[in-house]
């Protein structure tokens, strides 16, 4: 027998305190069997999952009393197993020898992003995650960076849209900060970002060595080659790390 969590107006009060509040209220889901995918924490029975935005905050039995102290918003998951939202397969084949390495763990500090179902659909976490492809209409919620993206089986209001699939096309970027010729610390790259989109690397002085398209991301910037391969680079503090070259925007 299974539940059929749209029987039922599963935690709608703590969705729409969530919805206008949750950026600046703690929210607790508790009373839940918690799957951490952590070695050390493993999976605790009649827990807590505490998380304030995109970052947990606490995890464990105990926190519906520091919950009230903080006029936390509270979602009673009793009957129901969280797991993470995203599963670490080389985890789970013994492949991280190191706990620190092992990903989207539900411990304080990682992101919030996790599954709620009931616990029949929850044997273990990859049959849990399982149940969002095969049973959507059960998922009790889905949370990514702290926002609803399911609840009750239903898209949540103001869900996250995500990205069409595809390769879009060149961002017209004129006037963009980042815009111009990236020099590395050596003055052996230089990578020109032009504002129809393309880019066009001088390497060793060897001028258009590589040339194609790229998309930037808030700090985050993709390219795609002519040639057919893709690469990436990051943003910080305003200097461009891409590979292992350390680059500034030229003057």
């Amino acid at each position: 027998m299974t539940t059929d969590t749209r029987a039922a107006a599963w935690n709608s009060d703590a969705l729409n305190e969530i919805l206008t509040q949750g950026h600046e209220r703690m929210v607790l889901f508790t009373h839940a069997r918690i799957v951490t995918m952590d070695p050390m924490l493993g999976t605790m029975t009649g827990a807590d999952l505490l998380f304030l935005g995109p970052l947990i905050v606490g995890v464990g039995p105990g926190l519906i009393t520091a919950a009230e102290d903080d006029n936390a918003i509270v979602v009673d998951c009793t009957g129901s197993t969280i797991v993470p939202a995203v599963l670490d397969a080389a985890a789970l084949a013994g492949g991280r020898s190191r706990r620190s390495d092992y990903i989207a763990t539900l411990t304080p500090g990682n992101k919030t992003d996790f599954l709620v179902v009931p616990d029949e659909f929850a044997p273990d976490a990859p049959t849990a995650v399982s149940t969002l492809f095969s049973h959507p209409d059960q998922v009790r919620a889905l949370i990514a960076d702290g926002k609803p993206v399911l609840w009750n089986g239903d898209d949540a209001p103001d869900r996250p849209t995500a990205p069409k699939p595809g390769i879009p096309a060149s961002p017209g970027l004129t006037g963009h900060p980042r815009v111009g010729v990236w020099i590395d610390e050596t003055d052996f790259l230089h990578q020109e970002l032009q504002a129809d989109g393309r880019y066009d690397e001088t390497r060793g002085g060897r001028p258009h060595a590589y040339q194609g398209r790229f998309w930037i991301d808030g700090d985050r910037i993709d390219y795609l080659d002519d040639l057919g391969f893709w690469a990436y680079g990051e943003w910080k503090d305003d200097v461009l790390h891409h590979a292992h070259y350390i680059m500034r925007l030229g003057s």
